[in-house]
């Protein structure tokens, strides 16, 4: 089992940074591909970036490339994703999720095991 939380959610204004992470505990990542989701208000959840075991390969959904980077600590144990540039639409619940049955970069959420609680993102014009 691993647990994982999220931090660094809150109000920022449009053009400002947050930088969210996201715990693990249970067990090591090192092997686990890693993938950060959103939902917001009356939307599907949706991928925004995912990383594989090492760091080396990292993808992102079309909106937030070149904003977003995401980015991995194996010896913390820990996820970051880094968000610069945000913009209103960028609202949303942030979700890390984990999941050891791949080893390429996976995007759909009934691919990943694991859930982290969530951390709200609002973004405000």
């Amino acid at each position: 089992q691993v647990q994982l939380v999220e931090s660094g959610g809150g109000l920022v204004q449009a053009g400002g940074s947050l930088r969210l992470s996201c715990s693990a505990s249970g067990r090591t990542i090192g092997s686990y591909v890693m993938g950060w989701f959103r939902q917001a208000p009356g939307k599907e959840r949706e991928s925004v970036a995912t990383i594989g075991w090492s760091g080396g390969n990292t993808y992102y959904t079309d909106s937030v490339k070149g904003r977003f980077t995401i980015s991995r600590d194996n010896a913390k144990n820990t996820v970051y994703l880094q968000m610069n540039s945000l913009k209103p639409e960028d609202t949303a619940v942030y979700y890390c999720a984990a999941t050891s049955r791949y080893s390429g970069l996976v995007h759909s959420d009934y691919l990943y095991d694991y859930w982290g609680q969530g951390t709200q993102v609002t973004v405000s014009s």
